[in-house]
């Protein structure tokens, strides 16, 4: 090292980085935020405090496959455990007190807008 300093003549330098490490100058008066965190997720009916209920369908129905009647999983839907038992369960209840399909989609819901793409899953699955 200290033929390096010598060689490049860097005394200089390395003083004035200990000068500038220590001094109490550099350090900031506020709090920043990681610019490099990723945003928290948050499913889309805990941000928009959407309640589920078997007697809306046309909500159901997106978390529902249209041809097989298949429920889609959380890793696709992007939605939190919580919700996911929950809208599991009311797809069951609809489908049994005869308001939804069970094996397909009903043909008015299929032009509604998607809330997730079944292609391009959050988390891959094994295949």
């Amino acid at each position: 090292m200290y033929s390096l300093i010598r060689k490049f003549n860097l005394k200089a330098v390395v003083n004035t980085s200990r000068i500038i490490r220590s001094s109490s100058t550099d350090v900031p008066d506020f709090d920043m935020e990681n610019p490099y965190e990723r945003e928290k997720r948050e499913c889309i009916l805990c941000k928009y405090k959407i309640q589920a209920d078997y007697k809306n369908v046309r909500l159901l129905s997106q978390f529902q496959s249209p041809y097989t009647g298949r429920i889609y999983g959380k890793h696709i839907t992007g939605l939190c455990s919580k919700q996911q038992e929950l809208v599991e369960k009311e797809i069951v209840k609809a489908q049994s007190a005869g308001l939804m399909g069970t094996y397909s989609k009903e043909p008015i819901f299929l032009q509604d807008p998607e809330l997730f793409d079944v292609e391009k899953p959050l988390r891959p699955h094994r295949f």
